[in-house]
């Protein structure tokens, strides 16, 4: 088999201090933050003289999560919010201990909810989904 693991999730971001804030108040904790630039990022991504900020979040099972701000060739937050169908990269799904404790975070730390905590239909789980600050769609999934 050639991939041996999944290194990290990267998310686009408008504002970067800001969403490092709100994924450190969901309990994920800074291990790298850096300004890369140069030619090998550019090459890379693809965008000619490309500068990103980023953050890499460890998760406590020490998973990780990169947040990027392209300071070169920044992205707007679209008017609305992605629906769960959009092409491309659908959502990211967190393993919580308590699923209406994390979503009521969110809330409160400005992200919107999308649906009520539910029961999925084996009964393994309870599931919401949320966006975070800047619209990326999040599952928090309690398992039971």
């Amino acid at each position: 088999m050639m991939l041996k693991a999944t290194r990290h999730t990267g998310l686009v971001v408008t504002d970067i201090d800001r969403s490092i804030s709100f994924y450190e108040a969901l309990g994920l904790r800074v291990w790298n933050h850096e300004t890369e630039q140069g030619s090998f990022i550019s090459h890379v991504v693809g965008l000619s003289g490309a500068v990103i900020e980023t953050a890499k979040l460890k998760l406590p099972d020490s998973s990780l999560l990169e947040l990027l701000e392209y300071k070169s060739h920044p992205s707007k937050r679209p008017d609305g919010l992605y629906p769960a169908n959009h092409h491309g990269c659908s959502h990211i799904a967190f393993t919580v201990e308590n699923v209406e404790e994390t979503v009521n975070e969110v809330v409160k730390l400005g992200g919107t909810l999308v649906n009520a905590p539910a029961i999925s239909e084996n009964g393994k789980a309870k599931v919401s989904y949320c966006y975070d600050l800047d619209g990326i769609l999040m599952e928090i999934v309690e398992e039971l």
